[in-house]
């Protein structure tokens, strides 16, 4: 984007300054996951387009009528698709022009593969408590052990995504009798950074509290301020780099390959629908739920707790099968 600074009376210094801000912010708008989904998007967009002699921006109707028929007949699924459209449109609106998904025979098209298709979407399992308590179980008491403890019974405790867990700094715990106070300062939905507080109470368990593993974890690795959760080398030592979120999903996967359950029917998303899961089977109140994971929709959120309900009160258990 560029800015007609001539129309306005200040220094040209001060202009480009200002010109480069409103950058800054127009890039702040998404997420740095978003922004990497988009690009990737784009570029199979764009190569598509070059492949067929086809115009990529503006996008004439027709080229992405074809370009949706040919993925969905590709095998890229329902929501890989609805993200690339997407990012068609940010393209679009991003160069102020008209986007083609606004043309009524594309909506007509898309309504029409997703009747054809369906929309379901085949989530990760949760990890619920047995998966937890197998998974603690196979944790060596190494430095990365520790790490790795603290990491997933924090993450589920917390009903935290992962870009969450991996922004957690040592400043935004507080300890207190009851357990631990942690800010959330930034998540995928509070982008302006209002910030949030989750309580993370003591486990009945040693071998599953998230409190004494966090208290273990930072008295063994000797992290005083800035990122919990860090890289840990070969040699079992402490690193200064932050964790990722890909980072994340391999600790969980390996956690629970060691535990002797399948890693790829399990993500980095499966702490967060574990707790909700795991909640939903305990009879926790639905509002309780929700403030815990901070879930902004309901309708997700009754998701996971009808998946969790499915046996409890079930009346093919009652019929005398």
């Amino acid at each position: 984007m560029s800015i007609d600074t001539r129309k306005f009376q200040m220094p040209q210094s001060e202009l480009n300054r200002l010109s480069d801000s409103v950058k800054k912010y127009l890039i702040s708008s998404h997420t740095d996951n978003t922004r990497r989904a988009y690009a990737t998007d784009w570029r199979h967009f764009t190569a598509w387009c070059n492949q067929h002699d086809f115009t990529a921006l503006p996008c004439a109707p027709e080229t992405l009528m074809l370009y949706l028929t040919e993925s969905v007949e590709a095998g890229y699924k329902i929501s890989t698709i609805q993200r690339r459209i997407s990012a068609i449109s940010v393209a679009h609106q991003a160069a102020k022009i008209a986007s083609p998904i606004d043309d009524m025979h594309v909506r007509m098209l898309w309504r029409g593969i997703r009747r054809k298709h369906g929309i379901a979407v085949k989530g990760a399992l949760p990890i619920t408590i047995p998966e937890l308590r197998a998974m603690m179980e196979h944790i060596p008491d190494t430095i990365q052990g520790f790490r790795d403890r603290t990491l997933i019974l924090i993450g589920f405790a917390g009903a935290f995504r992962r870009s969450e867990l991996v922004s957690l700094d040592v400043e935004d715990l507080t300890f207190q009798r009851e357990g631990i106070v942690i800010l959330l300062r930034h998540s995928k939905t509070d982008q302006e950074g209002e910030g949030r507080k989750i309580a993370i109470p003591y486990g009945s368990r040693l071998e599953t509290c998230p409190v004494r593993a966090m208290q273990d974890w930072l008295a063994v690795s000797r992290i005083e301020q800035g990122a919990i959760f860090r890289r840990v080398n070969k040699g079992d030592r402490v690193e200064k780099s932050r964790l990722t979120g890909d980072a994340v999903a391999k600790i969980i996967k390996r956690a629970i390959r060691n535990a002797g359950l399948d890693p790829t029917h399990f993500s980095g998303h499966s702490l967060r629908a574990g707790f909700a899961t795991a909640a939903a089977q305990a009879g926790v109140d639905e509002r309780n739920i929700q403030r815990q994971t901070g879930h902004k929709s309901v309708a997700v959120l009754r998701g996971y707790i009808r998946d969790g309900n499915l046996f409890r009160q079930n009346a093919a258990a009652d019929v005398g099968l």
